[in-house]
C-alpha cells in the first residue's frame, strides 16, 4: 500500500511561544497583510473561492482567531500558484509568526517558507501537504488514505465484489496531480479496487485503468475542475459506451468532479433509478448532498471542516503558549525533506439516509440547503 511505503525519521516540531495580541482584522479578510499589534498575528492562505469548502475553512478559522484576540490576514488566490507566493510574502511582512497554508501546489512554496523561516515563523500545513521544504513544522488533516478506503469499501459493498458478482463498468477518476492528497484518496480507493479489476469483476471500457496507485495522475482531473471531469467523461462515454453498453459505477475522488460526472451522464441520458451508476464524492458540498438526495450520487465522505479549524486552532494556541503541540501520527507523511508531524481525523460515510442524522442535526448544513 502506497501508506506502508511513505516512511522516514520523524522530526522535532519547532514551537514557538508567542504573546497574546489586542487588535483584530475586518471579517472579510481582504487587502493587505495586518500588521502585528503582538505576536498573535496569523496569516492564512486558502487555494481559493470556487470550491465551497474552502469559503467555509477559511472564514470559520479566522473568525475563531479573531475572537480569540488574534490579528488574522485571510487570503484565497483563484488557485493561482503564484498568486498564493505573493500572498504569503505579503503576510511575512505583515508580521505573521503563524501561517496555516492550504497549498495550491505543494512543491512550489520552497523559497517563501525558507523567508518564514528567516522571521521566525512556525508553518502549519492545512489539510494538504507542503512538499519539498523542511520549513513545514505541522501538518493537520483527515485521514485521506482512509477517505479513498471508505470510497472503495462503499463500491465493495455495494455490488457484491466480495461474493464475486460482477463484471460491472467501472470508471475511475484522480484528483489534481499538483495535489498531494490526491494519492493518497485514490491509493485507498484502488488498494480495495485494483484486485477486483484484476479478477475480471470490475471492468474498466475506457482503459484508463492505472497499473497500480502510483500510476494515479495518469487519470487525475487538473486543479479538481468540475469542467474537466464533465468534458473527460463525456469522451469516455461517447468513445465506449455505444451499443447499449452502462456505466455501473464511477469511482469520483470528490463532490467537485462527481457533479461533472453527473451532469455527464445526464447529458447522455442517465436517469436516476435502480439502473443509474453509483457514483462516489467526498466534502458533503451542499448541490452534492442535494444530489443524493435526488439519487443522483450515492454517497459522500464527509470531512467535517469545522473539526479540522478546531484543531488547527488548538494548534496555534498550543503554540501562542509555548506548549508541546498535539500530534498523533509521525511516520505517514513524508514530504521528500522530512517526515512532517500531523494531526490526522476521521472521515465518515454519509448516504441518504444519513444526511438529517450526520449534516443537518449537526449544524453543518441547513435543511433549506439541501431541498429539505
Amino acid at each position: 500500500m502506497l501508506k506502508k511505503i511513505l516512511t522516514g525519521a520523524a522530526i522535532a516540531a519547532l514551537a514557538v511561544g508567542l504573546g497574546a495580541c489586542s487588535s483584530t482584522r475586518p471579517a472579510d479578510g481582504g487587502g493587505d497583510a495586518a500588521g502585528a499589534s503582538g505576536d498573535c498575528n496569523v496569516g492564512i492562505a486558502m487555494p481559493t473561492r470556487s470550491l465551497e469548502r474552502w469559503i467555509n475553512d477559511g472564514e470559520q478559522l479566522q473568525k475563531k482567531l479573531q475572537d480569540a484576540g488574534c490579528t488574522v490576514d485571510l487570503q484565497y488566490a483563484d488557485n493561482k500558484t503564484d498568486q498564493q507566493i505573493s500572498q504569503i510574502q505579503n503576510q511575512i511582512s505583515g508580521g505573521a509568526k503563524i501561517l496555516v497554508i492550504a497549498a495550491i501546489d505543494g512543491s512550489t512554496l520552497g523559497p517563501v517558507l525558507e523567508e518564514a523561516k528567516s522571521q521566525n515563523a512556525t508553518v502549519i500545513a492545512y489539510d494538504r501537504l507542503i512538499n519539498g521544504s523542511e520549513n513545514v513544522d505541522y501538518y493537520a488533516t483527515f485521514d485521506n488514505y482512509k477517505v479513498g478506503t471508505l470510497q472503495g469499501q462503499y463500491i465493495e459493498e455495494q455490488l457484491g465484489l466480495k461474493d464475486g458478482k460482477g463484471p460491472f463498468n467501472l470508471e475511475p477518476f484522480a484528483g489534481s496531480p499538483d495535489d498531494n492528497n490526491a494519492k493518497f484518496f485514490f491509493a485507498g480507493a484502488w488498494d480495495v479496487l485494483q484486485p477486483y479489476v484484476e479478477k475480471g469483476q470490475l471492468v474498466v471500457p475506457s482503459g484508463k485503468s492505472p497499473a497500480n496507485d502510483d500510476a494515479w495522475a495518469s487519470i487525475g482531473i487538473q486543479g479538481w475542475a468540475s469542467d474537466k471531469a464533465q468534458a473527460e467523461m463525456d469522451n469516455r462515454l461517447s468513445s465506449f459506451y455505444g451499443d447499449g453498453k452502462k456505466v455501473n459505477v464511477v469511482l469520483s475522488p470528490n463532490d467537485s468532479l462527481a457533479i461533472g460526472i453527473e451532469a455527464s451522464l445526464k447529458s447522455a441520458g442517465y436517469t436516476a433509478g435502480a439502473d443509474y451508476p453509483i457514483i462516489t464524492g467526498q466534502d458533503a458540498d451542499k448541490a452534492n448532498v442535494k444530489a443524493i438526495l435526488d439519487g443522483l450520487q450515492s454517497m459522500t465522505v464527509w470531512k467535517d471542516t469545522r473539526a479540522l479549524g478546531d484543531r488547527v486552532f488548538t494548534m496555534i494556541q498550543e503554540i501562542k503558549d509555548g506548549k508541546e503541540v498535539e500530534v498523533n501520527d509521525t511516520e505517514t507523511y513524508d514530504n521528500g525533506k522530512k517526515v512532517v508531524p500531523s494531526y490526522l481525523l476521521t472521515p465518515e460515510v454519509v448516504v441518504k439516509d444519513d444526511v438529517q442524522s450526520k449534516l443537518i442535526d449537526s449544524g453543518f448544513l441547513k435543511a433549506s440547503d439541501v431541498g429539505l
